[in-house]
């Protein structure tokens, strides 16, 4: 396919980042950068394809794992990156504590609901930015999801679970460091290294078992710019993007690194005259938040405009209504769990926090289910 204007829209791209970074380092307003630096996390999502759904579930459909793999480069990526921060003295890591009741309900309805909504938040983010329709009313949903859960009929179920909290003997979270006594740094370090070893044996199995490509010659900067990334490079780019988009959360007020989910309701909640008011209060973490789902939209539709890629597509009417359905139970099992795969699994497992694996298991485990009797027929299978 021929993909016109990329280079308009590169230089779009590029102004657009750079002038909104300049005017909100220049005026002090860190917080800010929330925009710009969404713009770049949305640009490299689309580029590698790296929704959590579609990556847990193509392990089952497809025997595919790549997209697994690129979410552990961004997770590996951001510990060291966090590491460094921290070791600098700009960031204080925080673990999430062990919600381990929360975390096991709200895995097991977020998993099963990214199957049928075709995407997790932030996969239905970038692709609905790029014209997915059953992105979009999935989109639509997760707001109903987690209103439910945090004002709704679910509100009282909600506040009993978060009562249920291991912690450690000093009374802070459970995180590797605390199990284990070494330093953060170090285990980050670790995990690198092994990672890096696994990378370089993966590829040497792979160049043993290659064919002869054809030579290529388009060059490589627009090879980068209109077509997809594998998802470790795309991984590996998030990662690195990590450590700035925590220093932008913490001049708004949050201790937390990247995430999505709550930006989608607050987006809604803006709407109301009742919630604008706090909204837009300056620094505000969930004006950030907002800001960051908004940049994230963007910058993954400039990514479909380069590659061609972005244009509505029908879809069957039952698919677009599971969509719908899925969306909602995204919105409540993100609320329940207080994340999605951005906050609990990228974000969450960076951070070392030992309770956010059970968030992790338990939504692939889900969505595994899901797929097996929804994607792959097992139904029938099972007959």
């Amino acid at each position: 396919m021929e993909r016109k204007g990329w280079i308009f829209w590169l230089l779009f791209l590029l102004l657009f980042v750079g002038s909104a970074l300049w005017f909100a380092l220049a005026k002090g307003l860190m917080f800010l950068t929330a925009l710009p630096l969404g713009i770049l996390f949305g640009f490299f999502l689309q580029k590698g394809g790296l929704c959590g759904a579609a990556a847990f579930s193509e392990v089952l459909l497809m025997r595919d794992r790549q997209k697994v793999w690129g979410l552990w480069v961004a997770i590996v990526t951001s510990m060291v990156v966090f590491a460094g921060l921290n070791l600098m003295g700009l960031v204080p890591l925080s673990p999430r504590p062990m919600l381990w009741l929360s975390y096991l309900v709200g895995g097991t309805v977020f998993g099963a609901g990214t199957v049928l909504a075709g995407g997790c938040v932030s996969g239905c983010l970038y692709k609905g930015a790029a014209g997915n329709i059953n992105s979009i009313v999935a989109l639509m949903g997760m707001p109903l999801g987690m209103a439910m859960v945090e004002y709704g009929p679910l509100s009282g179920l909600n506040e009993a679970m978060l009562g249920h909290v291991i912690k450690n003997r000093e009374g802070g979270s459970i995180s590797l460091p605390s199990l284990t006594g070494l330093p953060y740094w170090l285990l980050a370090l670790l995990f690198a290294a092994a990672t890096l070893a696994a990378a370089l044996w993966m590829r040497r199995k792979r160049a043993a078992a290659a064919r002869p490509n054809s030579v290529e010659t388009e060059p490589l900067f627009r090879r980068l710019m209109t077509r997809p990334w594998r998802p470790w490079q795309a991984g590996l780019a998030i990662g690195l993007l990590a450590g700035p988009l925590y220093l932008s959360s913490l001049a708004s007020g949050r201790n937390s690194p990247l995430c999505v989910f709550r930006g989608v309701l607050h987006g809604y909640m803006l709407l109301t005259e009742s919630s604008a008011e706090e909204i837009l209060s300056t620094p505000s973490p969930k004006l950030w938040q907002i800001f960051v789902v908004l940049g994230l939209m963007l910058g993954a539709h400039i990514s479909a405009r380069m590659q061609g890629t972005a244009k509505l597509l029908p879809k069957l009417p039952q698919q677009t209504l599971l969509a719908l359905v899925g969306g909602v139970l995204v919105g409540m099992g993100a609320w329940f769990a207080a994340g999605c795969v951005i906050g609990n699994i990228l974000s969450g497992w960076a951070l070392m926090s030992v309770g956010l694996v059970i968030f992790g298991v338990t939504t692939i485990l889900a969505n595994w289910a899901v797929t097996y009797f929804y994607l792959m027929g097992g139904w029938s299978r099972s007959r």
